[in-house]
């Protein structure tokens, strides 16, 4: 059996839907399991108990962050390695440790903990959704950020799902670290230029130093130390640790990652 947490977020709700249903998606209400319309289990991974692996089951492992992500993560791993799973495939961010900033220290702390699991395993590590770009356009259609020049091969989250899906359902492979871009890494310009022509409106990048970025996101109601850690991390993936792309997703699926554009349409 594939047990799928974070069933209703935007990978495993793709990941349901590549696996056909084929899943035991854990939610935290009924309705949202009948909403999805496979078999599914009430749990919470701040009760590992109630995540219902058994010996050779495969889980999938993700879900938003919250203040006990680290400890709740940690112990559905402890989870499933005490009940025999065969493999736990988690999603982290491409090129973290524990030691980074924000919730990608999170994701490298929690990574780091599988690695010692015992438990075979897999992890996604994506760079930026592609989905989560048109939210960063405010109303006078402008992305704010302290980027600079630099590069990023956002990704499409449904090619994440067909990896994840890829992995669950193939023979276990050796414990990895699967580094997931899309085909082509963009500046914020670019990225711009490629949502006016979709958008139908223009849309710009504005660039801003760090201590500058940091107060607009205060501005916008974003506590002053989250603040300032975000403008600063903006500026680390702008010096261009997040320039280059990866064939990962063209390896395993047999097919290139979607575009930017093919992902706007």
């Amino acid at each position: 059996m594939i047990v799928v947490t974070g069933a209703t977020g935007t990978i495993g709700r793709a990941l349901t839907q590549e696996l056909g249903g084929a899943v035991r998606a854990v939610v935290r209400r009924a309705e949202q399991g009948v909403e999805l319309g496979c078999d599914y289990v009430v749990g919470d991974l701040e009760r590992p108990e109630s995540i219902p692996v058994e010996p050779g089951d495969r889980l999938f492992l993700n879900s938003a962050q919250w203040p006990g992500f680290v400890r709740a993560h940690r112990a559905v791993i402890d989870h499933a390695a005490a009940s025999g799973a065969a493999q736990v495939v988690t999603v982290s961010v491409r090129g973290v440790t524990p030691g980074s900033l924000l919730g990608f220290g999170l994701h490298g702390q929690v990574d780091e903990h599988l690695k010692a699991s015992g438990v075979p395993w897999s992890i996604l590590a994506p760079v930026g959704f592609m989905q989560n770009l048109a939210g960063d356009v405010d109303e006078e259609g402008r992305i704010f950020g302290s980027y600079g020049g630099g590069r990023v091969g956002y990704i499409d989250a449904r090619d994440i799902a067909a990896v994840a899906a890829a992995l669950l359902t193939r023979p276990v492979g050796a414990d990895a670290v699967h580094e997931l871009t899309g085909p082509a890494a963009l500046t914020h310009d670019e990225i711009a230029a490629e949502l006016t022509r979709a958008f139908g409106r223009d849309v710009r990048y504005v660039d801003l130093p760090v201590e500058e970025a940091a107060a607009h996101l205060e501005r916008r109601g974003m506590p002053a130390p989250a603040a300032r850690d975000l403008a600063t991390l903006m500026s680390q993936l702008g010096d261009g640790r997040w320039a280059t792309t990866t064939t990962t997703v063209a390896d395993i699926l047999g097919r290139p990652p979607r575009s930017l554009r093919e992902f706007l349409g």
